[in-house]
């Protein structure tokens, strides 16, 4: 069970990798898009330090931040963000080693001549990857290590404090490439990352809580635990109108476990009265651990 585990933990990490790279090195870059990040840094470093490339940069930076996140944070900053952050710096090196030796193209032009629509495209693949390893329990680096600095050692609010910084990094896209048209879609691709990284997280951890009122909660509880396999709680209810004793049925389950549910009681008892939520917040055993 943990090889299994441990298997799919490996495979969201590279997929998530895979996405950003492709992502950054194909889409953004080629745009000058700078969404912050050191993704974003590493572009408008290029363009102006052109001593190095923006996939070395963006080696060096996260190399830079992971030896600060060592000596601030200690073992905190995690063995799996090293190997993604590394991972994501390697694979956007592999990709200028290829282009470099012209077994891509000599050069990475924009795929197509609608910018709006590449960072829509750009920015949902970079957001979905970053999401998967978010969700793997990692993180590609970067900017995360460097709000956990902040929050260690000020009262600053991270969050404003991240968003604050990756914003002044969009703007100056605007006076390195100076084209204000890409500082505007640079800023837009910097709030539709955020938006679509909590979003595709929230679906991820997405599940159905069923409050069921029942004359026949032990049968409705008999399923859950046997066909299911999911906890049940059981409570006395009494009718305020009518002062019939019925049964409630507290449980959770996956999202495509809750229409089996519904069937189920609906069979076992037809006037059963359903109460179902949805909640990405479900911790414990069977789903997520703290």
């Amino acid at each position: 069970m943990q090889t299994k585990v441990t298997f799919k933990k490996f495979l969201s990490m590279h997929i998530g990798i895979v996405l950003i790279a492709l992502s950054t090195y194909f889409i953004l870059v080629p745009n000058h898009f700078v969404t912050g990040g050191m993704t974003g840094l590493s572009t408008v470093l290029a363009q102006e330090l052109t001593f190095l490339t923006q996939p070395q940069w963006l080696l060096l930076l996260n190399a830079l931040v992971l030896i600060l996140g060592f000596i601030f944070l200690g073992k905190s900053t995690g063995v799996f963000t090293v190997y993604c952050s590394m991972g994501y710096s390697s694979l956007m090196m592999l990709f200028e080693a290829l282009n470099l030796s012209g077994k891509i193209s000599p050069e990475i032009p924009t795929l197509t001549q609608e910018p709006f629509m590449e960072l829509v495209v750009g920015i949902t693949l970079y957001a979905i990857g970053t999401a998967i390893i978010f969700y793997a329990g990692a993180s590609s680096g970067g900017m995360d290590i460097v709000a956990l600095i902040i929050q260690k050692y000020t009262k600053m609010d991270v969050g404003r404090a991240v968003l604050t910084v990756n914003s002044i990094i969009a703007i100056t896209s605007i006076f390195v490439f100076k084209d204000i048209t890409t500082g505007i879609l640079s800023l837009v691709g910097l709030f539709m990352n955020s938006f679509i990284i909590d979003t595709v997280i929230d679906n991820f951890n997405a599940c159905k809580y069923f409050i069921v009122i029942t004359d026949k909660p032990e049968l409705v509880a008999e399923y859950i635990m046997n066909t299911l396999h999911h906890g049940v709680t059981i409570t006395d209810a009494i009718g305020a109108y009518t002062q019939a004793k019925k049964g409630m049925v507290h449980t959770v389950c996956r999202r495509y476990e809750a229409i089996k549910l519904r069937q189920a009681i609906k069979q076992i008892d037809e006037n059963a009265f359903m109460v179902v939520t949805t909640s990405s917040e479900i911790i414990g055993k069977g789903f997520r651990s703290v």
